[in-house]
C-alpha cells in the first residue's frame, strides 16, 4: 500500500463522513469532530498495518538465516579400509 494512495483515500473517507455527520446533526463542528476522529482511526490502522508487515518481514529474515545456518554441507570423511 502506497502512502500517497492511502492519504487520498483517508481524506476522501473523512470528507464523506463529515458530509454525513453534518447532514445528520446539522452541526458543522460535530462534522469536523467526526472527520478528525475518522482520520485518527485510519492513521492508527495504517500504522498498525505497517508495523505488522515490518515484523512479519523481520521474522521471515530470521527464519531464513536460521535455515541457511543449519544447512551447511556435511563433511564426509573417507573411511579407512
Amino acid at each position: 500500500m502506497y502512502f500517497p494512495q492511502f492519504l487520498v483515500g483517508m481524506f476522501a473517507t473523512s470528507f464523506i463522513i463529515a458530509i454525513w455527520a453534518e447532514l445528520e446533526t446539522g452541526s458543522v463542528w460535530k462534522a469536523v469532530g467526526w472527520a478528525i476522529l475518522a482520520m485518527i482511526i485510519l492513521q492508527v490502522g495504517y500504522v498498525g498495518l505497517v508495523v505488522r508487515l515490518a515484523l512479519k518481514r523481520g521474522s521471515e529474515d530470521t527464519e531464513a538465516d536460521l535455515v541457511s545456518a543449519n544447512s551447511t554441507a556435511s563433511v564426509h570423511r573417507a573411511r579407512p579400509r
